[in-house]
């Protein structure tokens, strides 16, 4: 990717402003990345604990200390050391708080301290609680918002407001949670078959003053006060869906899948392809020595990502279902996946598990879906690992949890034709004979056909000339104009 000529030697400086999770720092460090490579100068900004964790993992490798890109940080309320040595923990719901009262002061404070000063801001549009936009309008700059996810999860997000202007959400009460009332197809332009409970679970509050379902309201009407929106997808996945964000937001730039446009730069830089982890955790180099020795297609890749939480009961039944499948499988079990707590398998499941599988706490994903031996994903349908997924043209099976994860598996399942639904409880017999399925059956086989057809056009978007590709480039010119 060529970069763009910066008029008179002055430089933009961009910064960004993540949303404080693994899936949302990955995503805006890769087009942090594109857009420095474009010739813009970057200042990313992480909680404290985040960039330690980035740090200390490897995340930020190629980029601390790189001219023209530099990592700052604003507190997270965590201490600055723990006293046994592990890294203190903090809910989601315990650092929007935190951020909620205190990100304001502590960024204009990182601000003010800036040789030169901000040409624009790019924002996690899920960080716009935290006062980013205020921000911007304290330092009379622009702002930008970048839905780090699928068109179709922006568009979840976005219609919330929609939904309670008609009086549709809240709901009335915990009755209509069992009623089949959130059956009912939605009408979202650029979308079909959407159900109300294909949305954020947020949504489907029953109390008037639930703040979960307050937080995804405001965050869709701030939307509207940002001209300039930012999606990771590509155009060929969500075209009407895209047209019709474009009708609503003209300033509309896709750019995914981000890691096929810097794997051109990596080329260019390095003449061959290159995985950067931006992980917060230590990805186990020990996953692709143990794909190595396995049969191209023959792996189905387990990973619920970076924030989930299932109970035990389910952890179980999953793994008695991939071990009676009788396919070999790379489980990604975190540490705190079970209730938070750490996990303790039967010990006969165990012995199974050590005779198919194997299994780590982290690893390099987007290398092992790029792995020949991996022929299926069990995922929970996080934006980040679908279109890594689609990127890799790996088919998948779906067991959403939170956020815009239930339309990521509407999505894949009824639109796109690459996954398959792990629908109401776990249990081993459904999980077997999905996994059998997508291994070797015939549904499997169309799925996969389907995901190398998205995986063309994903190549196709973001090769020289293609949708992404330009939108990037027209993504760095808007900013360069700015300064």
């Amino acid at each position: 990717m060529d970069a763009v000529p910066i008029r008179d030697h002055k430089k933009p400086h961009v910064v960004f402003i993540p949303f404080p999770a693994q899936s949302h720092i990955k995503c805006m460090l890769k087009l942090a990345r594109l857009l420095h490579h474009k010739g813009l100068d970057i200042t990313f900004i992480n909680t404290e604990w985040n960039h330690k964790r980035l740090v200390k993992y490897g995340g930020s490798q190629g980029l601390d200390g790189l001219p023209g890109f530099q990592f700052k940080t604003v507190p997270d309320g965590l201490p600055s050391s723990s006293d046994d040595g592990t890294e203190p923990t903090q809910s989601v719901e315990e650092l929007s708080y935190y951020l909620l009262t205190n990100f304001l002061d502590s960024f204009l404070d990182v601000v003010a301290g800036f040789e030169t000063p901000p040409t624009c801001m790019i924002s996690d549009g899920c960080i716009t609680f935290a006062n980013t936009i205020y921000a911007a309008e304290k330092l009379k700059i622009p702002i930008f918002l970048y839905w780090t996810m699928a068109a179709s999860g922006f568009m979840a997000f976005y219609h919330a407001k929609v939904l309670f202007d008609k009086g549709l959400v809240p709901l009335k009460d915990e009755s209509y949670l069992t009623n089949g009332y959130t059956d009912t197809l939605l009408e979202v332009p650029g979308m079909e078959q959407v159900r109300l409970r294909d949305l954020s679970e947020d949504i489907l509050a029953t109390k008037p003053n639930d703040p979960s379902f307050h937080w995804l309201l405001d965050t869709a009407r701030r939307a509207d006060k940002v001209s300039h929106v930012i999606i990771h997808t590509f155009d060929e996945l969500e075209t009407n869906l895209i047209k019709e964000i474009k009708s609503i937001f003209p300033h509309t730039y896709t750019v995914g899948p981000q890691q096929l446009l810097l794997n051109q730069v990596t080329r260019i830089e390095t003449k061959k392809p290159h995985f950067n982890g931006y992980s917060l955790w230590r990805e186990e180099p020990e996953c692709i020595q143990w794909l190595q020795s396995k049969e191209p297609n023959s792996v189905v890749y387990v990973n619920f990502g970076s924030l989930a939480v299932m109970c035990v009961q389910d952890l179980v039944e999953l793994g008695w279902g991939l071990v009676n499948s009788n396919h070999s499988f790379l489980w990604i079990i975190r540490a705190d996946l079970v209730d938070g707590k750490p996990v303790v398998l039967p010990q006969e499941l165990a012995n199974m598990i050590k005779a198919r599988g194997f299994i780590a706490s982290w690893c390099s994903q987007e290398e092992v879906l790029n792995h020949p031996a991996v022929g299926g994903f069990l995922t929970h349908g996080g934006w980040g690992s679908v279109i890594e997924s689609l990127s890799a043209g790996v088919p998948m099976i779906c067991r959403p949890f939170l956020y815009d994860q239930r339309v990521n598996c509407r999505q894949m399942c009824k639109k796109w034709g690459v996954g398959m639904e792990i629908e109401g409880s776990v249990k081993r017999d459904k999980v077997e004979k999905l996994v059998k399925e997508l291994m070797d059956g015939m549904e499997g086989k169309r799925m996969r056909k389907k995901a190398m057809e998205c995986k063309k056009h994903a190549e196709i978007a973001t090769s020289r000339n293609g949708s992404s590709f330009i939108n990037v480039e027209e993504l760095a010119i808007e900013i360069t104009k700015l300064s």
